[in-house]
């Protein structure tokens, strides 16, 4: 393998850091690089938040499940999808500008992830370290109101990013042969995949550094799909712009 999959193939979440700082020159150059993922008809709608307050970030830790690391990475950002920038350009060019759409909200959101991915492949190939932040969407208007959003944007996660003060193993992936599909949809051999892969992940979780415990993959699945998961989603969005039509 060359050193770029062997990078993507060794990706773990870090939620430990050292005390140095990244350059404010190499974080410039992490975000252009994350710039350079595919962006539907180009419409780049996404912007990044660098939250350099310590009290913002403070603020935003305990709004987001308490997640201390985001007051102690390096650099902590939020990626938000960004409808307001395009909207106005196509208003201004002349436009009869429709809002609202689901598919508007599909594309900015799809164009946040690949963006922040792309921010994340680059951070590691510098030997930072990065952990996604989805608890955000916890209470995503009272740090939208922090971050000062206006409508037609919403923070869709937030990334931690600093340098490595711990080494947790690389967490196992689904079989390939359960996730990559040929010509058409068949899961006639997940089941027994999947039973497999729990006792992969058993073993996983029993053996690991940091946070040992007795659980299997699907177990982990249960909390997700037991509960309504963050059902606040649905009406902040509504109000932020994203209708949905």
């Amino acid at each position: 393998m060359n050193p770029i999959i062997e990078l993507l193939q060794s990706h773990r979440s870090i939620r430990k850091f050292t005390d140095e700082k990244m350059s404010e020159d190499l974080f410039h150059q992490l975000i252009r690089s994350g710039q350079g993922a595919a962006t539907s008809n180009h419409i780049q709608a996404c912007t990044v938040i660098h939250v350099k307050d310590q009290g913002n970030r403070d603020k935003i830790a305990e709004l987001a499940g308490n997640q201390q690391y985001i007051s102690t990475c390096s650099h902590f950002v939020v990626f938000c999808a960004d409808l307001k920038r395009p909207l106005a350009a196509a208003d201004r060019a002349g436009a009869e500008v429709i809002d609202g759409m689901t598919e508007q909200f599909i594309v900015a959101t799809v164009d946040a992830a690949l963006m922040a991915q792309n921010v994340a492949i680059a951070a590691e190939s510098e030997g930072l370290g990065i952990c996604y932040i989805g608890g955000i969407r916890n209470n995503p208007a009272e740090i939208s109101d922090i971050l000062k959003l206006p409508d037609q944007v919403y923070p869709v996660f937030g990334m931690c990013i600093g340098y490595p003060d711990q080494e947790p193993e690389v967490k196992p992936r689904l079989p390939l042969e359960t996730i990559l599909k040929t010509d058409a949809y068949d899961d006639s051999a997940d089941e027994e995949q999947v039973a497999t892969f729990d006792e992969t992940m058993r073993l996983y979780y029993r053996a690991r550094t940091g946070n040992n415990k007795d659980t299997t993959w699907s177990e982990q699945l249960k909390p997700l799909f037991t509960a309504k998961l963050r059902p606040h989603m649905r009406e902040f969005l509504r109000k932020r712009g994203f209708e949905m039509k």
